[in-house]
């Protein structure tokens, strides 16, 4: 590509968001999350590779005439700086660029800007940064129902009705206050608990990232805790999960993922990744009960399946009921601690799930 550069005027796009439909070819420098390989009807092979930077996820197409292209993106490793040039088509109505050519990222590159690839909020966790990221989240309510506009809490109080129909008043109340906790347009993120699946068994090492009470005193806080805003923790995890090949979880396509995305948009922090919309792929987002579901043919909570698979449960004196008094209490530590087994739980369940189902499907290789 150095080459043609020097006889070629191309413009150079400032990100992703920028490219356009057009007759013309674009310049463009962008990470390479993944690259698939795939064969046309005809037989031809093809790449389809996720580009991302700052401002978006675009897809790249190049087909089997872009030999070189073809090649250099074969040797690509994951996560690696590149600059393409292709031209920006519409497909099913998306912007897709038809790639033909890439290189990685040289020193000097005119142009090139590391802090339109890199996400700020990745300085904080750069040390989790790991190819399967399992995750936990635990949430409370996050807002006084007697400040709330009057329509709001009335739409709480008939949700509760609806849930609890002829309950007592303290019931309605216990009722409404989870909702509160469950629902990400009234209760927040308080406690993200990260490990890594690859790591051996025994040799997990948690970390949990938190959100304490205002006035919480943590003294001294231990060296697996890491204290921080909501804003902060979410946006710590979507940098982290732009950066793994698979992200994993227990019911965190009913919750975890949901309310991680929604609390997201509320505080204008892009989500750098799609964990939602491909349910019945393997990746970028493995839920685990999608795999043990007993699909209401008996209970299928995380310390069920652990019991099944031979695993310490998680459920020690805390369970999910106790989360929000708890946080009330300020006993953020005692809830990090509590999100941390759960994690350790799900990562034993994954390995299990890996070693003994994944490891012979071709959708996981």
């Amino acid at each position: 590509m150095q080459g043609e550069e020097a006889q070629q005027h191309i413009p150079l796009a400032p990100n992703l968001a920028a490219l356009t439909d057009a007759e013309h070819p674009w310049d463009v420098f962008a990470q390479l999350r993944s690259v698939r390989e795939l064969t046309t009807n005809q037989g031809q092979p093809y790449l389809v590779l996720e580009l991302v930077d700052l401002s978006a996820m675009f897809e790249g197409k190049i087909w089997s005439d872009s030999t070189k292209a073809l090649q250099a993106a074969k040797a690509a490793v994951p996560n690696q700086t590149v600059k393409l040039r292709g031209m920006v088509k519409s497909y099913r109505g998306k912007p897709q660029l038809i790639i033909e050519n890439l290189r990685p990222v040289l020193p000097g590159d005119e142009g090139f800007d590391l802090g339109q690839i890199v996400d700020p909020a990745l300085s904080a966790v750069e040390d989790l940064v790991c190819r399967t990221l399992v995750i936990d989240i635990e949430t409370v309510p996050a807002h006084d129902r007697t400040a709330m506009p009057e329509s709001v809490a009335e739409a709480l109080t008939q949700f509760a009705q609806r849930k609890e129909p002829g309950a007592g008043k303290d019931i309605i109340e216990a009722r409404i206050g989870m909702a509160m906790g469950l629902s990400p347009l009234f209760g927040k993120v308080v406690s993200l608990a990260i490990g890594d699946g690859d790591a051996e068994p025994g040799q997990e090492d948690i970390t949990v990232l938190a959100v304490p009470p205002e006035g919480a005193l943590i003294d001294p806080v231990p060296p697996w805790l890491r204290l921080m805003s909501e804003p902060e923790l979410l946006a710590a995890f979507w940098a982290l999960a732009s950066k793994a090949e698979v992200v994993v979880t227990f019911n965190g396509r009913n919750f975890d993922i949901p309310f991680l995305a929604t609390r997201s948009m509320i505080h204008g922090i892009p989500a750098r990744c799609d964990l939602l919309s491909q349910r019945f792929s393997l990746k970028p987002h493995l839920d685990l009960i999608e795999l043990l579901n007993q699909r209401d043919k008996g209970p299928g909570k995380l310390d069920v399946i652990c019991w099944a698979l031979g695993i310490e449960s998680p459920k020690g004196e805390m369970d999910g009921s106790m989360v929000a008094p708890a946080y009330a209490r300020g006993e953020i530590l005692k809830i990090a601690e509590y999100n941390a087994h759960d994690v350790r739980a799900t990562t034993a369940v994954f390995r299990k799930v890996r070693d003994s189902v994944l490891r012979y499907r071709k959708d996981w290789s």
